[in-house]
């Protein structure tokens, strides 16, 4: 054999050796899940992520994983704290034979802190109704994922709610509007959309931030029945809402005439208020119920095998469908991904193009076992959000009760609001914003 031919044989066994890890790799897709089951809003982070990890579960234990690959997670106690959410986030990112699919920053806060880290790293971020507002704009935040509904869009549908109540936008001109809100980060991303909704529409907005964590508010709803609004905007979570409601009722306050956020809106937050809840109304991006063909599953397949990661009774409640949510995005934009790339473990890179190229059509929605359960989604390049409707519902003292259809949101307000913040992060940061092609 020649010299030349000896080289080419070398370098042939090469390439087979450098190819066979890859060959050989576990069809597995690691899945970092960021929870916290302690600390003040513990009862949030148990019911969405111990959620999310069930129907992983389901994907897995029903359908063999997602086209042949087993869905693999790890839950890292975060606190709700971010420092320990970047701990989280670093310890896990690397897991797996191609890393994390995609990382679930448990709180604002968290994705403040992360988003540089997993734009460098490649990893998606999901974020189903929190995170930063402005990174709905795909453009200059590739790996961010607002979807179904963000915090400014959760805003131009309730203003379009209490509208429809008072008779129509004209008749907002001179109310007066009481934005209640926890003071921390994704409580204040509200503030840009309803002073330009205060502007367009003639009604007047004062602010009145409540500590962390919110458990002392009696000097705020004092003041809050001094200024005599005619509608109350509160952003609560947890215990913070609980004592809201009981403040509120104690200064006399309609709780039909108060809606909160969707943070506001959990069983666990309004149960423990007794009747001072009753009649409180919250925005939702999506319904509650247990009625849901996919709970049956969860109960059939994961629950009776004793895989289960949330207390069975909170199944169908209002944190359970929202972890739920989560893996279903996660799920079907991997199934996205692997139409193009294959039914292999995806990077994290690849299931981003699955996530930004996802469609979750009506018909989609009822072969998941979720119609009605949230809004179509429909994902691209620019737009990280998707186009979801917010419903609302209403505490009845003993369940939530849907009193609305799908509420549309404003885009002509939303959207220009994204694409001049998205910019101004752009020229701060150095980034060019990826042509979408449009």
């Amino acid at each position: 054999m020649t010299f030349a031919r000896s080289l080419l044989a070398v370098l042939a066994l090469g390439s087979v050796a450098q190819a066979a890890p890859a060959l050989s790799q576990p069809m597995e897709q690691f899945v970092p899940i960021a929870i916290y089951r302690t600390g003040p809003y513990a009862s949030g982070g148990s019911g969405i992520y111990g959620a999310y990890a069930d129907y992983l579960a389901l994907v897995n234990e029903r359908d063999g994983g997602v086209n042949g690959v087993k869905l693999v997670f790890e839950e890292c106690e975060t606190a709700y704290q971010p420092d320990r959410m970047i701990e989280c986030y670093e310890r896990l990112k690397n897991k797996g034979p191609t890393g994390a699919a995609a990382f679930a920053p448990s709180g604002t806060g968290s994705v403040y802190a992360l988003i540089e880290r997993m734009t460098e790293d490649k990893i998606p971020s999901i974020t189903l109704g929190y995170g930063r507002t402005d990174a709905s704009d795909g453009r200059v935040f590739p790996y961010m994922f607002t979807l179904i509904a963000n915090y400014w869009t959760q805003n131009t549908a309730t203003i379009r709610f209490i509208a429809e109540k008072e008779g129509g936008f004209e008749k907002l001109k001179g109310k007066k509007i009481a934005n209640v809100l926890v003071d921390f980060p994704s409580a204040r991303e509200t503030g840009p959309v309803l002073e330009k909704q205060a502007g367009m529409h003639g009604f007047e907005v004062r602010n009145f931030p409540i500590a962390p964590p919110g458990l002392d508010q009696r000097a705020v709803w004092l003041q809050v029945r001094q200024y005599r609004p005619d509608w109350i905007l509160f952003a609560g979570w947890g215990s913070a809402t609980t004592a809201g409601l009981k403040e509120a009722a104690r200064v006399a306050i309609p709780r039909d005439r108060m809606i909160g956020w969707w943070w506001s809106g959990s069983e666990e937050d309004v149960t423990p208020a007794g009747d001072a809840a009753k009649g409180f109304i919250t925005s939702q991006f999506h319904a509650t119920g247990q009625d849901f063909p996919v709970f049956g599953d969860i109960r059939k397949f994961v629950y009776e095998k004793g895989k289960g990661n949330v207390e069975p009774n909170r199944i169908g409640s209002v944190y359970y469908v929202r972890g739920v949510l989560h893996g279903v995005v996660l799920v079907e934009g991997m199934r996205t991904a692997m139409a193009r790339f294959g039914n292999r473990p995806l990077t994290g890179d690849e299931v981003r193009w699955g996530l930004e190229n996802m469609e979750i059509s009506p018909e989609r929605l009822r072969q998941l076992g979720i119609d009605g359960l949230m809004p179509p989604l429909k994902v691209t390049c620019a737009d990280h959000e998707g186009g979801g409707g917010i419903r609302f519902q209403q505490w009845d003292g003993g369940k939530w009760a849907m009193i609305s259809d799908w509420v549309q949101p404003d885009p002509s307000i939303v959207r220009p609001m994204v694409e001049a913040s998205a910019a101004q992060y752009a020229r701060e940061k150095g980034i060019t914003p990826r042509d979408c092609g449009t």
